[in-house]
């Protein structure tokens, strides 16, 4: 059986048909840049120019979403316009497409994938995963069972005031001082990075005793980068499926509510 994810990030909405008994693409996936500004007409157009893409209408679709979503509906807005906020994107991209859909955070689906068929299959206990990029995306599952919209990223964490004076702390929001982006836009070498996501990672160790982390985003591809200088009790790999694990898991997100 194959069913159509898409993946909206605030650069770009992308998706492809996929196998959901192997997670793999059974088309070549199509990208279009996210509108700008990202509102939800400009968004839910593009969404329906990828169903189009792929001839999709009238069928099975599941969309990822950067935000807290709630029964179809937007609680945040991450990396898109705030007009989002309060917005049934689920039933906006039903309307717009004719498929019956599933709107779900991006780090969920990401973290669905990676369960059912990646990095994290057959783990048992508490098993996080977290996505690097311009913020950080997390999703928790308690023996394979998925705990949604819980946003670590946005949670503060005491760090040191600079990287190289570890006496003077200071909180910062996690994602806004250890995600991909900001290694990249502070110029961070990957120990002095990987310092950080350190701290950061072991604020979760410390809060939720997990067996096993998940790193997922583009900067999965470089973990033997960074790896090497984490210090960590709980076992971490990258995810299995990088950046596409977020159109795997909309797909078998939705196929989990047609059983």
């Amino acid at each position: 059986m194959e069913i159509l994810g898409i993946d909206v990030g605030g650069s770009g909405i992308k998706g492809a048909p996929v196998d959901i008994t192997t997670g793999e693409f059974t088309q070549e996936r199509h990208k279009i840049l996210t509108p700008q500004p990202a509102t939800p007409d400009a968004v839910t157009n593009t969404i329906a120019e990828i169903v189009k893409h792929f001839n999709w209408e009238g069928k099975p679709l599941g969309c990822t979403f950067p935000a807290v979503i709630k029964h179809g509906v937007a609680y945040t807005a991450a990396n898109v316009d705030d007009s989002w906020i309060g917005i049934n994107g689920e039933a906006l991209v039903k309307e717009k497409t004719g498929c019956p859909t599933l709107f779900i955070n991006d780090a969920d689906a990401a973290g669905i994938a990676e369960m059912k068929l990646g990095a994290g299959k057959d783990h048992e206990g508490i098993v996080i995963l977290h996505t690097l990029g311009t913020g950080i995306g997390s999703a928790i599952f308690v023996e394979g069972t998925l705990v949604p919209n819980t946003e670590f990223g946005r949670l503060l964490i005491p760090a040191p005031e600079s990287d190289d004076n570890v006496l003077s702390l200071k909180a910062y929001v996690g994602e806004r001082w250890a995600s991909s982006q900001i290694r990249k836009d502070e110029d961070l070498s990957w120990a002095k990075w990987a310092k950080r996501l350190n701290i950061y990672l072991k604020q979760m160790e410390a809060h939720f005793f997990p067996d096993l982390f998940i790193i997922g985003g583009g900067v999965s591809r470089k973990h033997e980068k960074f790896f090497q200088f984490l210090e960590l009790e709980t076992e971490i790999v990258p995810a299995h499926f990088r950046n596409q694990a977020g159109i795997i898991g909309a797909a078998l997100a939705i196929a989990d509510t047609l059983e």
